[in-house]
């Protein structure tokens, strides 16, 4: 069963946690989880100020060379009836936290998740992420998945 327009809208504002595929320079893919926040159809997420293991991040250096991306949504739980997967497909480019658009994006970043009050949304020389989505596919245990969207639920 398909998610919904309504759904897929609820859990990329509320679902708290997404992973990102970027394709590595040997084609293998680069999956890792990211917070992220929906401003009108772009989806964003910031490089924080939480530790890094080293300089410039792999899916940054990836998204530079190789654009297409897509961001893996899901719920799991025992009762099966209740699960879903979202998947979206897009375009992502690093932008300048000084671009108005990426200032928004930022503002929502902090909203949605308050541990931004003490980590730096940006890091000192930090880059935020623009998915523009092209394309996106779902799916439902049951109409019990898609009940527990419409009441609220973070997935």
């Amino acid at each position: 069963m398909v998610l919904p327009d309504t759904a897929v809208e609820r859990i990329l504002d509320r679902h708290p946690v997404a992973c990102l595929a970027t394709l590595n320079p040997d084609g293998r893919p680069h999956v890792v989880p990211i917070v992220f926040a929906r401003v009108g159809a772009m989806i964003w997420s910031a490089v924080d100020g939480k530790s890094k293991s080293s300089g410039t991040l792999a899916r940054v250096r990836n998204i530079r060379r190789d654009p297409r991306v897509s961001l893996l949504l899901e719920h799991y739980e025992p009762d099966w009836t209740r699960l879903w997967w979202l998947r979206v497909d897009g375009e992502a480019e690093i932008r300048e936290r000084s671009d108005a658009e990426a200032a928004a994006a930022l503002t929502a970043l902090s909203r949605k998740y308050p541990q931004y009050a003490e980590v730096a949304v940006l890091a000192p020389h930090g880059s935020i992420l623009c998915i523009q989505p092209h394309d996106s596919r779902s799916w439902c245990a049951s109409a019990a998945a898609i009940e527990a969207l419409g009441a609220g639920a973070h997935g």
